[in-house]
């Protein structure tokens, strides 16, 4: 699920966007997209762990374990980060909020390509039927 991942880079967009300007719009957009990347990254985690624990082969690969680990750090820091803004978004931004969007949009880049590892080097859900 590709959700998680571009809300993600929306949240530091945004945070990036009220740094650069003052406007509240943007620290009440971060506010958002980083709740929302959370709680879409709680359903692709449920789906994941759920494929991660019933498919034989995917256990199998380094890569999943990889992308597990670093996407369940990232769902952490998503969480950290929606909760830290819940508190008052507006002085929550600057500099931690900032900070906490930039490590975890690295982390979604990091788990991406792991995922993207796993689709297109492994073929991994993927139909094997060729259709």
């Amino acid at each position: 699920m590709s959700f998680p991942i571009a809300l993600t880079a929306c949240a530091l967009g945004a945070d990036l966007f009220y740094w650069a300007t003052g406007d509240i719009f943007w620290a009440r957009a971060a506010l958002w997209a980083s709740g929302m990347a959370f709680l879409m990254g709680l359903l692709a985690g449920l789906s994941g762990t759920i494929e991660l624990l019933t498919v034989p082969g995917i256990r199998a690969r380094a890569a999943s374990w990889t992308h597990f680990i670093v996407a369940i750090t990232l769902l952490a820091m998503l969480g950290a980060n929606w909760g830290y803004r819940l508190y008052g978004y507006e002085e929550a931004l600057l500099p931690f909020g900032l900070l906490l969007s930039a490590l975890a949009t690295a982390f979604a880049a990091f788990a991406g390509w792991h995922g993207g590892k796993l689709v297109f080097d492994y073929q991994v859900g993927t139909s094997s039927s060729g259709s």
